[in-house]
């Protein structure tokens, strides 16, 4: 097979750094493997940013996710580690990671991390009739 798991995350430069717009990216096949039993644990990851100047590359992101396969991570720290990962390749002025986990034992596991940039200020939200 040509490609591998990588943890490299590719970059390229956003094509409009002067306006403020959200990137959303699923990743509905996340498994890693619980490291208390070795099982496979299943999950969506959802990804929301507002880049700063670079975005993520989408093959090296599914290279990325795909390098989990194999590791053992706790819930809350795999998704911790997604954003800490993200934010050291990309710098973006808000992030935002969703990782929905699927049935282990009757029960169902989310973990939402954020990343604000300490000079970023949110724009205000429109609110239509």
């Amino acid at each position: 097979m040509s490609t591998q798991p990588s943890k490299q995350l590719d970059t390229f430069d956003n094509p409009k750094p002067e306006r403020d717009f959200t990137i959303r990216i699923d990743v509905p096949e996340f498994t890693c493997l619980c490291p208390m039993t070795g099982q496979p644990d299943f999950a969506t990851i959802q990804i929301e940013y507002i880049a700063d100047k670079l975005c993520v590359e989408l093959k090296s992101l599914k290279l990325y996710a795909w390098s989990f396969r194999d590791e053992g991570a706790f819930h809350e720290a795999v998704t911790n580690r997604i954003l800490d990962d993200l934010v050291a390749a990309i710098s973006p002025r808000f992030m935002r990671i969703i990782a929905k986990f699927n049935v282990r034992g009757g029960i169902y596991t989310s973990v939402i991390v954020e990343h604000k940039a300490e000079d970023w200020t949110p724009p205000t939200p429109v609110i239509l009739p």
